[in-house]
């Protein structure tokens, strides 16, 4: 599938404060353009948190990212405009009740409606044939045949087994032709092989040129990996674990954001060097020739802390 240029991400100091403790802190990391970024801790380690602030979907509290030359927190916006989110729980889920067409049908509607021209509304004719190709191209780069589903395209969301719930998801995210991917949970009840295979897919496009951030238990080998973890399996520089914020415990909390799908070309990006950097509160390792570089951040959060910052940050 042709590709937009991928999106080059770094960040320094990179952290997020929630209601109950830092969710993570101290992230560095660089990814040239076309990098396969796996975001490797347990659940409850702010992995989901950070996939969605260098989307633009959260707002930091403190550092920088820089993610396809747009400057994060400032211009959250843009970062939007040129990324798309597969499966995140809670944010851009699949309905079980639609059946697959309905999925389809539904984005290609959104997507002609808020991404395509003026012109287009006037030739219907024209922008159902667009719309009908980037399906297709979708469906065939993230491999899921429709003939192959036990109905067809009116196989239920309910109905597919987890790797073919992963292709359509995928699918539905690349209609847009993003420059970052972000796919959270990306390796949850998959068998060895399933999982073998979902990397497979997302390490050919990451090839193809789309930047992948992908949120996993255990990172494949070959990924540029950023570790987030546990309060409990952390301590500070001071060797004491970080103490949870209360503080603001009581404040109302804020609506969510809801996914933003749509694409825009940005400016090429700068960085092409592939490496790591270390910040405040991050441990980064160089690793020999050919292996994947590594970055560790800590969070004081477990999952409820996490789920309480995703709704008390609101819009970036």
């Amino acid at each position: 599938m042709d590709s937009l240029h991928g999106a080059a991400v770094s960040a320094e100091g990179f952290g997020l404060k929630g209601p109950r403790g830092w969710v993570f802190r101290g992230v560095g990391l660089t990814a040239p353009p076309g990098s396969l970024v796996a975001v490797e801790g347990p659940s409850g380690s702010g992995r989901t948190c950070l996939l969605l602030a260098l989307t633009g979907r959260m707002r930091p509290t403190e550092g920088h990212a820089e993610v396809g030359g747009a400057r994060l927190p400032g211009r959250a916006a843009a970062v939007r405009a040129f990324s798309a989110l597969g499966p995140v729980p809670g944010v851009s889920e699949l309905d079980p009740a639609f059946t697959v067409a309905e999925h389809l049908r539904e984005r290609a509607l959104l997507r002609r409606r808020f991404d395509g021209s003026p012109r287009s509304l006037l030739r219907p004719g024209a922008a159902r044939a667009a719309s009908r190709a980037a399906i297709d191209t979708a469906l065939d780069t993230v491999g899921l045949d429709l003939a192959a589903l036990p109905k067809a395209e009116r196989t239920s969301v309910r109905d597919l087994e987890r790797l073919e719930a992963l292709r359509l998801s995928l699918a539905l995210a690349l209609m847009g032709r993003p420059r970052l991917l972000a796919v959270d949970d990306t390796d949850l009840k998959l068998s060895g092989p399933e999982r073998a295979e979902a990397w497979r897919l997302l390490r050919g496009l990451a090839d193809d040129g789309t930047t992948v951030l992908a949120v996993c238990g255990e990172a494949p080998e070959g990924a540029l990996t950023v570790r987030t973890e546990d309060r409990r399996e952390r301590t500070d520089a001071t060797g004491t674990t970080d103490a949870p914020d209360t503080s603001d415990a009581e404040d109302a909390p804020a609506t969510p954001d809801a996914p933003d799908t749509s694409t825009a070309e940005a400016a090429p990006d700068a960085t092409d060097t592939p490496a790591t950097t270390g910040t405040t509160g991050t441990t980064a390792t160089e690793d020999t020739p050919g292996a994947p570089a590594t970055t560790t951040t800590g969070s004081t959060t477990n999952g409820k802390e996490t789920a309480d910052a995703l709704t008390r940050t609101g819009r970036a």
